[in-house]
């Protein structure tokens, strides 16, 4: 499936989504284009998951219109490489990196993984991309937290994707790690769309293209800048973001009064 650079890679149109009778997400329009480098910033609880469930067609919009590709999300999705927030897995089972990143190669129908030279190939490119060739013989558990997050990208990556959807990618990671990963995408951005959740701000800021926040309503404009106001009535608490591609920021001190009403 070829990508037209004149086309969006990823489109919502009004969409409403639920989980039974709680309203999660509410006309939300949203769109992905390949150049695209996306941060997606906002509360627990606000819908950012939801959203990127309602993209891959985990979730059923209530109304409104999504496609990947021009295509449904059941069809679309192909083309997206996934790196959820949580990953289980057992410490003790002795599966290496390769291995790991090797289930990219799975294809739909499948329940055995049969390596041809290409299959090899695609795994042994997103290692490289990830800078983790020289581990791909140890197990997950030498890992460390970044090592494993690189690893999991990686997985997505052999899928070779046209979208890489990314749901807090450097949670319970330490900062040169966080560096390193981010610098990885931005790389990877020259010629894959990138849509990133995280709840780090100042990160996020320095390396992405443009920044959205959601809390049931997504406030996107195809821009870095977010203004004060914007943040308020997100986080509904007084943020003061001075500054972006600057590692610092701000916070406006909190109305405590107000907040022992509440």
């Amino acid at each position: 499936m070829e990508l037209n650079p004149h086309e969006p890679v990823i489109s919502l149109e009004h969409v409403w989504a639920s989980y039974e009778a709680d309203s999660v997400l509410e006309d939300v329009n949203f769109t992905l284009y390949r150049d695209d480098f996306v941060g997606l910033i906002g509360p627990n609880g606000g819908g950012k998951t939801t959203l990127i469930k309602v993209i891959l067609g985990l979730v059923k919009p209530r109304k409104g219109r999504v496609s990947v590709m021009g295509q449904p999300p059941e069809v679309g999705r192909q083309v997206i490489g996934y790196v959820p927030q949580f990953q289980i897995y057992d410490k003790d089972f002795p599966i290496c990196v390769w291995d790991v990143v090797s289930m990219g190669r799975l294809k739909p129908g499948l329940s055995r993984l049969r390596m041809d030279d290409q299959d090899k190939l695609k795994v042994e490119e997103a290692l490289r991309q990830m800078d983790i060739l020289d581990l791909r013989k140890r197990t997950i558990n030498e890992l460390s937290g970044g090592q494993r997050q690189r690893m999991y990208i990686a997985r997505a990556l052999a899928v070779e994707p046209q979208v890489l959807i990314l749901d807090e990618p450097t949670a319970s990671v330490d900062p040169q790690a966080t560096t390193h990963i981010y610098q990885l995408l931005r790389e990877l951005n020259t010629h894959v769309a990138i849509l990133l959740i995280s709840h780090d701000v100042m990160a996020i800021s320095s390396y992405v293209k443009t920044i959205g926040c959601v809390n049931r309503r997504l406030f996107y404009h195809g821009a870095k800048e977010i203004t004060s106001e914007i943040l308020g009535s997100v986080y509904g608490c007084p943020v003061d973001l001075i500054a972006h591609g600057v590692p610092h920021r701000v916070l406006a001190e909190h109305d405590q009064t107000q907040e022992k009403q509440q």
